[in-house]
C-alpha cells in the first residue's frame, strides 16, 4: 500500500488487477485508500473509432508531463472474445512514455460492458487517484452511440471528432454534444476540419445554457506532430478553474460518487439473489408473474423485502 501511495508501478498495478479481479480484499482495500482520495483530475476521452484518441492521449501525456504533471492514463480496451482480456494494439501508440516514471498506463477489457467503460472503472479510478497522480486521463473503447458513460466518470470530457468521420448530425445522434467539455477536432491536417469545426460550433452555439455556465471551446489538433496539443491543456486547466470556481467540481463528483454507491450495492442484491435460496426464491416470483398470480411489481416488492 505505501509503494503505491509513492506510485511505485508494479504495486499500483497490483491494486488494479485485484479490482479487475474482483477480490474478497477490495472492500478493505477502498477503506484504506479513500482518506487518500479526491486530489486528482479526472479527464475522460471520448469519439468514435478512428478519430485518434491513443494519439491523442500520446500527445496529451507528453504536454502535461512537460508540464510537471504525474499522469496516468487507464484505456479500456474491447474485450478479447476468447480470453475476455483487453485487446492491447492501441497501447503501441503510447510507447513515447512507457519508460517515464512519472507516467502509469494501464489497459482494462470493457469484459461486454455498454458505455465504453469497463464496470471495474470507478474504483481504478480511485486507487490511481489515491496513487498521488495529478491527471488520469480515461479513455474509453470507441463504441460509437453508447459511449457517453465517461462523462459520469471525469471532472473534463474532452470528445473527439475528425474530417471525414461523418457529419455534425450524426455527432448530435451520438449523444456526444451533450456531454462534452471541450470539442477537439483531431487530424485537423486533413481537408474538411474547418468544416467540421464551423458545424460544431454553430450546434453548440443553439444550445441553451445559464448566465455563468460553461461554454465549451471547439480546438482543432495533429496528434500525430502534436501540433495544437498545448492549446487543450490550457482549456483543461481554464475548465478546471471554472469547475472549482462554480462548485460545479464538487456537484460532479458527489454524483459521481453516488452513482459508484448505488451500483455496488444494486451489485450485492443482485449476488445474494443470486445465491443459495434466494435464486429459488426468485425462480417462484418469475412462476407467479408468468402464471398470472402477481404482477412484476409486487413480486419485486417481495424480493426485497425478503432480501
Amino acid at each position: 500500500m505505501a509503494k503505491a501511495r509513492e506510485g511505485d508501478p508494479r504495486s499500483v498495478g497490483r491494486l488494479i488487477s485485484l479490482v479487475e479481479d474482483e477480490s474478497p480484499l477490495l472492500p478493505d482495500l477502498m477503506r484504506a485508500l479513500a482518506p487518500y482520495a479526491g486530489h486528482a483530475r479526472i479527464v475522460g476521452l471520448t469519439g468514435s473509432p478512428g478519430v485518434g484518441k491513443s494519439t491523442s492521449t500520446n500527445a496529451l501525456i507528453g504536454e502535461l508531463r512537460r508540464r510537471d504533471q504525474r499522469v496516468a492514463v487507464l484505456a479500456v480496451d474491447p474485450s478479447s472474445p476468447f480470453s475476455g482480456g483487453a485487446l492491447l494494439g492501441d497501447r503501441i501508440r503510447m510507447g513515447d512514455h512507457v519508460l517515464d516514471p512519472g507516467v502509469f498506463i494501464r489497459s482494462m477489457a470493457a469484459r461486454g460492458h455498454l458505455g465504453g467503460l469497463a464496470w471495474t472503472t470507478p474504483q481504478a479510478l480511485r486507487v490511481l487517484d489515491a496513487a498521488g497522480f495529478d491527471v488520469v486521463l480515461v479513455e474509453t473503447v470507441g463504441v460509437g452511440q453508447s459511449e457517453v458513460e465517461v462523462a459520469g466518470h471525469a471532472d473534463s470530457t474532452i470528445v473527439l471528432l475528425a474530417p471525414g468521420m461523418g457529419d455534425g448530425i450524426q455527432a448530435a445522434k451520438a449523444g456526444i454534444l451533450e456531454i462534452g467539455d471541450l470539442y477537439v477536432v483531431n487530424k485537423s491536417d486533413r481537408d474538411g476540419a474547418d468544416k467540421v469545426r464551423r458545424d460544431l460550433r454553430s450546434m453548440l452555439g443553439l444550445a441553451e445554457r445559464r448566465d455563468g455556465a460553461w461554454r465549451p471551446p471547439v480546438l482543432k489538433t495533429t496528434a500525430s506532430t502534436a501540433t495544437g496539443v498545448a492549446d487543450v491543456v490550457d482549456a483543461l486547466e481554464e475548465h478546471a478553474a471554472w469547475l472549482r470556481e462554480s462548485g460545479e467540481l464538487e456537484r460532479r463528483r458527489v454524483r459521481r460518487a453516488r452513482d459508484e454507491v448505488e451500483t455496488l450495492a444494486l451489485t450485492a442484491l443482485r449476488r445474494r439473489w443470486g445465491s443459495v435460496g434466494s435464486g429459488d426464491r426468485l425462480d417462484e416470483l418469475a412462476a407467479a408473474v408468468v402464471a398470472g398470480e402477481t404482477d412484476p411489481y409486487t413480486a419485486a416488492d417481495a424480493l426485497v423485502a425478503g432480501s
